[in-house]
């Protein structure tokens, strides 16, 4: 065998994954503002808005919806 000839294993890439992360889109925005204008609306402090927002955002760009966010944050 000469140098360069053994087949190198490959690892399976995760294009999939990858390609669902990322921006918001414009309905992804608008479901979650709704969703923090409710919370507002029940008095929650700016403190805990932020915070809140935050992380529905990180969870919404993995592919979560709002209930999925919500639910996993609140564990309800």
């Amino acid at each position: 065998m000469a140098y360069g000839d053994e087949k190198m294993e490959t690892k399976p890439t995760m294009k999939k994954a990858t390609a669902t992360r990322g921006k918001m889109s414009d309905k992804q925005k608008a479901d979650l503002k709704k969703h923090m204008d409710a919370h507002k609306k029940k008095g929650m402090s700016a403190s805990e808005m932020k915070s809140h927002r935050m992380r529905m955002m990180s969870r919404m760009r993995k592919g979560m919806s709002v209930s999925q966010s919500h639910k996993d944050i609140t564990g309800k």
